[in-house]
């Protein structure tokens, strides 16, 4: 980034989003053939918060378009059998409903390639479902242990594992919060009540089940073999949400997926609302796009969002007032070798047309860092709306929220205080030490931020600067306990201040 793209973007990333993005049409997708400048790609879509498609160009060295793929265009399964055998993987039964997502198990690889060569033999169709691998972190052996549930919480897919249950089942709160009937009658008890406490215990269940699985997953890993089996194209290589949880070493967001031609993906938005980039290795798949704002006009009179929107459900007036009020979605079709870059916010519905597989990211940067802090005060005031007949009767009502929150969407206020930190320090540092070149850099993170330039990292801390302003001034992050910071804001805002000065 040179200094002029940094002044030009600065301004327009302070600007409301909503304002941006009304000069950009939602009916039509830019197709990217060739290379362009990255300022060009960060200007035109990530600023604008647009769609668009990557031709095969930018996969066709892929090792994994050379390995996983036949001749003729097709998963290589017995290839892929070779290399991941007994390894457990996360797989979804599109094939049934459980909640707002498909309900998942773990299974041995060579156990999914065995149904799914079944599966084709029988001309598609098999007796156990439409059975799709997805969410697996396969470039660490990893199972899905951090997956993001599609349920009223609109945070994260859960996979719900075939393993004990952990006990007590009861919402952990139970024991902490003063007990209030929900007989008939009584305020608490009403329906909408009832509802509450079901979803604000299943996310908690569903959080308790999560940790079991990773800590299983963690004692199951398998050292992979370097694969090399793809390349970051350097549009996606900003990536706050990987970087921030490669330093823990515990979790990513980066998933393969492989799935039989009728697989598909609910309705829904990507985990804190971040960017998303998915390339298709063989198969070709069908998007289904709608800008942010749309999805209001695609739930029930409940406010839950829609499962499938094609479905026929959704023309019942009674059950979803406003659905004719919704915008047609984009509808994409996605090739072999091409990459979709989804933005942040847009709720999606993905279909397998062809047996498939896809390589995923979930990301964030400087661009829809706004978005992802207005995703996290929408899900703490929701939560504070479910729990609010308790406030008055807990000293501790506020802690209880940001812990409800944690366990709902995988991250509270302090988490996130330390996220923010954590890509400021490396971005400081990065200035401090500031190599002329990417052939000075020691790893791979160090060579990103050479690629991108000083200004670029400049334009992190701003936005980052800009973020911490807008949190020390809200109620809410005040009111944490001291504890849950492990630095002093303010402190780390002067540094960052000073950082910029040295490039500004």
């Amino acid at each position: 980034m040179d200094r002029e793209t940094f002044h030009n973007c600065c301004s327009l990333a302070k600007m409301p989003r909503q304002i941006h993005q009304q000069h950009c049409s939602s009916h039509f997708i830019e197709y990217i053939e060739r290379e362009i400048p990255y300022s060009k790609f960060f200007k035109n879509y990530l600023i604008t918060n647009q769609p668009c498609m990557f031709s095969k160009r930018f996969t066709e060295d892929w090792n994994c378009r050379k390995n996983w793929v036949t001749i003729d265009g097709k998963p290589n399964l017995q290839r892929l059998l070779h290399e991941f055998d007994e390894t457990p993987v996360p797989v979804a039964n599109c094939s049934a409903k459980e909640y707002n997502s498909n309900p998942k198990q773990i299974m041995p690889f060579k156990e999914f390639i065995q149904y799914w060569r079944e599966y084709i033999q029988n001309g598609h169709s098999s007796p156990k479902g439409c059975l799709y691998l997805k969410d697996w972190h396969m470039q660490s052996g990893r199972c899905c242990s951090r997956c993001r549930c599609r349920c009223r919480w609109r945070c994260r897919r859960t996979c719900r594992y075939e393993m004990p249950m952990p006990r007590p089942l009861e919402m952990p709160l139970k024991r902490q919060l003063p007990k209030k009937s929900l007989a008939a009658g009584d305020a608490a008890g009403s329906a909408a009540a009832r509802c509450r406490c079901r979803i604000l215990r299943q996310s908690l269940l569903e959080n308790r089940i999560r940790k079991r699985a990773q800590s299983w997953a963690h004692s199951s890993r398998r050292n992979f073999p370097e694969h090399n089996t793809y390349k970051n194209p350097i549009y996606f290589s900003s990536d706050w949400l990987n970087e921030y949880w490669d330093t823990t070493e515990v979790d990513d967001y980066r998933f393969v997926y492989m799935g039989p031609k009728g697989s598909w993906t609910p309705f829904h938005a990507d985990v804190f609302r971040s960017y998303s980039w998915s390339a298709n290795i063989c198969g070709r798949k069908k998007w289904l796009l709608y800008p942010p704002g749309q999805e209001e006009f695609l739930r029930d009179c409940h406010g839950n969002l829609a499962y499938d929107v094609t479905a026929l459900i959704l023309q019942d007036k009674g059950l979803y007032a406003q659905f004719e009020e919704a915008c047609q979605p984009l509808e994409i079709i996605q090739e072999a070798g091409e990459i979709i870059f989804v933005p942040s916010g847009w709720h999606h519905q993905v279909y397998n047309l062809e047996d498939t597989i896809s390589i995923n990211h979930n990301w964030l940067n400087g661009c829809n860092l706004d978005t992802m802090w207005q995703f996290l005060q929408d899900e703490l005031s929701s939560v504070q709306r479910e729990i609010e007949e308790w406030r008055d009767t807990m000293d501790t009502w506020h802690q209880h929220c940001q812990v409800i929150m944690k366990s709902c969407t995988g991250i509270d206020y302090g988490e996130f205080a330390s996220f923010l930190k954590t890509i400021a320090n490396i971005r400081i540092s990065f200035l401090n030490s500031c190599p002329r070149n990417a052939d000075n850099c020691q790893d791979l993170l160090a060579e990103s931020l050479c690629a991108l330039g000083p200004h670029h990292a400049a334009f992190d801390l701003q936005r980052v600067l800009h973020i911490f302003e807008n949190m020390l001034s809200n109620e809410d992050f005040k009111r944490l306990d001291p504890s849950a910071l492990s630095f002093k804001p303010e402190e780390l805002l002067q540094e960052i201040r000073e950082a910029v000065r040295t490039i500004v």
